[in-house]
C-alpha cells in the first residue's frame, strides 16, 4: 500500500503508543537514546501538518534503577511507589525531548475509572482537544500511582485505543517488540508477516499469543490485535509495527500490520457505554425480548424483563443478559433498580401512567455480536 493511500499517513491526528520495553530497561532506566530518536519520528510526522497524542508507558520501569530494584514489582505499593519516581523522570525527558524542536508537552494521567464515569470522559475529551488547539502534545499514561487492580486498564494498548476515540484521531499506531501480526510465532524462519487485517475473519487462521513474560512490560500481541479491532470497528485504522518502524508506519509505509477502519465512528456517548462504561447492575430478558431487540432494534419494554440485579439509578449503564446468561448488549437504564420489580412482565397498558416509557430506548443501547461457532 503506498503512502498515497494509506490512512495513517493520511489521518489529521494520530495516536502513538509505545511500551516500556521500547524506552526504559530494568538496570538503567529511561534509555534517551531510544527516546531521543523516537520523538525525532514524531516531530517529522507532526512537522508534515498533523497532530499527535502519545500513549507512553514506562514509568514504573523508569522509577525502578532510581529506588535500586531489579526486577519488576509485583506487589501494588511498591508498584506505585516506582511510578511516582518514574513518571515525574518520564515526563521531564519527554519534554526535554520535544522542547529541542520547540514544542510543549502537557501531561494527561488517567485511570480506567475516569473513563468509566461519563463526565470524566468528557472532561478528558476537552481537556485533549484544548492542547491539541494550543499546539501541545499531549502525553498521556495511566496514572499508577493511584490505580488499583480494579481500576486498572491492564495496559496501555487499551487505553490507546480508548484516547483514540476520546481525541477524536482517525489514525493509531501501537508499537511493539516485533515487526506486527504474524501467521505464527515471530521467532521461527517460517513465520510470515501479516500486513494487513480488515476484521475477525482474517484472524480465525491466526495464533495470536497473549502471554506475558517476566520483563517489564505488560502487554502482548494479543492485547494489541483486541484494542486494534476495538479501534478499527469504530473509524480508526491502526498499524501495529515495530517500535524502531514508528517513522515509516507514520509514513504509510510496508512496515507491520495495517487494521483499516471498518465501522463508522459512533458518537462518543455510545462509544464509552461499549467500551468503557462500568455496569452497575443487569437486567435479565425473555426470548422474545431478545429477538425484537436484534432483529428491529427495538426498545426495551418491562413486559420484556423477567428478573434485575444491582443497585443503579436511572441513567446508570446497566448490562442486558438473555434467558441463558450470556451477555446480548449495554444500555443506559430508564429506572432506579427499586422501580423495576414491580413492573417487570407487565406490558405498557398495565403500568400507571408515569412508568410507560421504554426501559432501555433504543438510542442508549449497543448490542454485542453473536458469536458464530
Amino acid at each position: 500500500m503506498s503512502s498515497a493511500a494509506d490512512p495513517i499517513a493520511e489521518a489529521r491526528r494520530v495516536v502513538v503508543k509505545i511500551g516500556s520495553s521500547s524506552l526504559t530497561s530494568i538496570a538503567g532506566g529511561i534509555d534517551s537514546a531510544r527516546l531521543t530518536e523516537f520523538v525525532a519520528s514524531l516531530v517529522a510526522h507532526r512537522e508534515a501538518g498533523r497532530e499527535l497524542v502519545v500513549v507512553s508507558s514506562g514509568a514504573i520501569a523508569a522509577g525502578l534503577a532510581p529506588l535500586g530494584i531489579t526486577r519488576r514489582p509485583r506487589d501494588l505499593a511498591t508498584a506505585q511507589a516506582a511510578a511516582s519516581v518514574g513518571q515525574l523522570l518520564l515526563v521531564q525527558a519527554y519534554a526535554a525531548a520535544f522542547a529541542v524542536y520547540g514544542l510543549t508537552v502537557g501531561q494527561v494521567l488517567l485511570t480506567a475509572d475516569d473513563l468509566h464515569r461519563r463526565a470524566h470522559y468528557r472532561n478528558a475529551s476537552r481537556t485533549l482537544s484544548r492542547l491539541l488547539a494550543l499546539g501541545v502534545v499531549p502525553l498521556v499514561n495511566e496514572n499508577d500511582t493511584v490505580a488499583t487492580e480494579e481500576i486498572r486498564f491492564g495496559d496501555n494498548d487499551r487505553l490507546a485505543a480508548l484516547v483514540a476515540h476520546v481525541a477524536e484521531a482517525s489514525g493509531l499506531v501501537l508499537l511493539s517488540d516485533v515487526d506486527g501480526l504474524h501467521d505464527g510465532d515471530p521467532r521461527r524462519s517460517d513465520s510470515r508477516r501479516v500486513p494487513i487485517v480488515t476484521g475477525a475473519a482474517d484472524l480465525q487462521a491466526l495464533s495470536i499469543g497473549s502471554s506475558r513474560g517476566e520483563g517489564i512490560g505488560s502487554g502482548g500481541m494479543g492485547s494489541k490485535v483486541e484494542a486494534a479491532m476495538i479501534a478499527s470497528s469504530s473509524g480508526v485504522s491502526v498499524r501495529i509495527a515495530k517500535a524502531q518502524d514508528v517513522r515509516a508506519a507514520l509514513a504509510g509505509q510496508d512496515v507491520g500490520t495495517l487494521f483499516p477502519a471498518t465501522g463508522r465512528r459512533p458518537t462518543a456517548r455510545l462509544f464509552w457505554l461499549r467500551y468503557a462504561s462500568r455496569p452497575r447492575g443487569s437486567i435479565v430478558l425473555d426470548a422474545g425480548a431478545v429477538r425484537a431487540l436484534r432483529a428491529r432494534r427495538a426498545s426495551l419494554l418491562a413486559a420484556g424483563i423477567t428478573g434485575v440485579t444491582g443497585d443503579f439509578l436511572a441513567d446508570d449503564p446497566v448490562e442486558l443478559l438473555g434467558p441463558d446468561g450470556a451477555a446480548v448488549g449495554r444500555g443506559l437504564v430508564a429506572y432506579d433498580a427499586r422501580e423495576l420489580p414491580a413492573m417487570l412482565g407487565r406490558s405498557t397498558s398495565e403500568l400507571a401512567p408515569e412508568l410507560r416509557r421504554e426501559v432501555i430506548h433504543r438510542d442508549e443501547m449497543v448490542l454485542h455480536e453473536l458469536r458464530r461457532n
